[in-house]
């Protein structure tokens, strides 16, 4: 163990349930006869990239998606049972699955538990039942409830809960009743991210650049007492039952209010933070929050540049500073040949010495201890002030961020505007 190198294992199942309205993850619903197809495919690449990874010790494995836990109790046991034979996995690593609520049975997390998994991260999204069916979310609340308390009848003792902020319609009051409601059940670890609109989306479609403006007039017309028809009709376009959950009563696009405003957004940001700090929750990264000791060991890993190999439909890789993913296509990834090492491996991508001191920077810098100099010197061999004084210098001016030696850090207010300061140390 001592000589091997530290590596972390993503596992991608890209079955889901429902696509929702705001995901553009590589995921699509599909019958359960196609997961036998795919669970052996993965199963031979997991076999062919073990070969090439004897020299490397495991620290943590997530199997993320999709909905991993979309895939019957029989198949994950599979899977892991492939993995421990093939991967020195430590003894005491983190391995995590990802479950949507409505989808848990006590056979399946029995399961789990037997076949090495210890760690759960549950998709809420919201608390508020409308919120989730705005989102094309397929469960309730309750449905949500029943699959936490389930879980810990089972004897997880470490689970997270995903949480979606600055929705359509949501202002402080609804958010801060979520994240009450969640710091109520105690979970470990809590994610908090903001709604980013993606092409190629259902919201997209809504609330894309294109749309937005248009779509606020029309918003503002109805709350004066405008009806659908008059003032020249209505902005039309795809009806809920083709962007969102069928039947499930989700409103149409033209009753969907408008996203929060960039300054509720960040008001929301600041209460999650308050909030969560008051229940026993520690920010330790820009989106996650967590009680004492229950940091997620794996995205810290990517933030702080350790090893990760990607297993799976498109999944990706960064391995001895080489970057890369697998083929996105279905159809030619169960064409291929994978017990062949990498025999799903595309777009392979060396990253020079600049190229990974940028990744150093505007991936440390996400987490709130920040980024050190002496470990810059030491994996680099050069010193951090020497490449970015002058940006470091400006920023430190505009109060953007801080610096206490080894360290810098953002400041809450260059949290605020982190993608505009972590762009700042790009070299190219």
């Amino acid at each position: 163990m001592m000589n091997k190198n530290e590596l972390e294992l993503y596992i991608h199942i890209p079955f889901c349930a429902h696509k929702c309205n705001y995901c553009d993850f590589l995921s699509y619903a599909a019958p359960e006869r196609s997961y036998r197809g795919y669970v052996d495919k993965l199963i031979e690449e997991i076999y062919g990239q073990g070969a090439n990874f004897q020299n490397s010790h495991v620290s943590t494995v997530f199997l993320g998606g999709g909905t991993p836990s979309m895939l019957p109790a029989h198949m994950v046991e599979e899977l892991f049972a492939v993995l421990y034979g093939c991967f020195d996995i430590d003894m005491d690593a983190e391995v995590t699955i990802e479950a949507n609520p409505g989808t848990l049975t006590m056979d399946k997390l029995e399961t789990y538990l037997q076949s090495g998994i210890n760690r759960i991260s549950l998709g809420l999204q919201s608390s508020d039942d409308k919120e989730l069916k705005m989102l094309g979310r397929i469960h309730t609340f309750d449905g949500f409830l029943k699959s936490y308390q389930r879980a810990r009848q089972a004897g997880f003792t470490n689970i997270n809960i995903d949480l979606m902020s600055a929705l359509p319609g949501q202002n402080l009051h609804s958010w801060k009743n979520t994240l009450r409601k969640v710091a109520m059940l105690k979970p470990e670890h809590i994610s908090a991210y903001s709604l980013t609109i993606e092409e190629g989306t259902p919201f997209y479609e809504r609330y894309g650049p294109k749309n937005v403006k248009q779509y606020d007039r029309l918003w503002a017309k109805k709350k004066a007492g405008g009806s659908r028809g008059q003032g020249g009709g209505a902005l039309r376009g795809p009806d809920m039952e083709k962007g969102g959950v069928p039947g499930n009563g989700a409103p149409k696009w033209e009753d969907w209010p408008p996203l929060p405003d960039e300054e509720e957004d960040r008001k929301i940001y600041h209460l999650t933070k308050e909030f969560l700090a008051s229940q026993g929750y520690a920010r330790y990264e820009i989106s996650n929050y967590a009680r004492p000791g229950r940091e997620c060991l794996h995205n810290i890993g990517y933030w702080t540049g350790v090893d990760y190999l990607g297993l799976g439909l498109g999944a990706s890789s960064y391995v001895g500073g080489r970057r890369f993913c697998n083929t996105p296509v279905l159809r030619e990834y169960l064409s291929l040949d994978l017990r062949r090492p990498g025999g799903a491996a595309q777009d392979i991508q060396e990253l020079t010495m600049e190229e990974k001191m940028e990744e150093f920077m505007f991936l440390g810098l996400r987490m709130v201890q920040g980024v050190s100099g002496s470990e810059f010197l030491g994996r680099f061999g050069r010193n951090m002030w020497n490449i970015y004084e002058p940006v470091l210098a400006r920023l430190k001016a505009q109060g953007l961020i801080e610096v206490e030696a080894p360290w810098v850090r953002l400041t809450e207010r260059g949290t605020d505007v982190s993608n505009q300061v972590l762009s700042e140390f790009l070299l190219g």
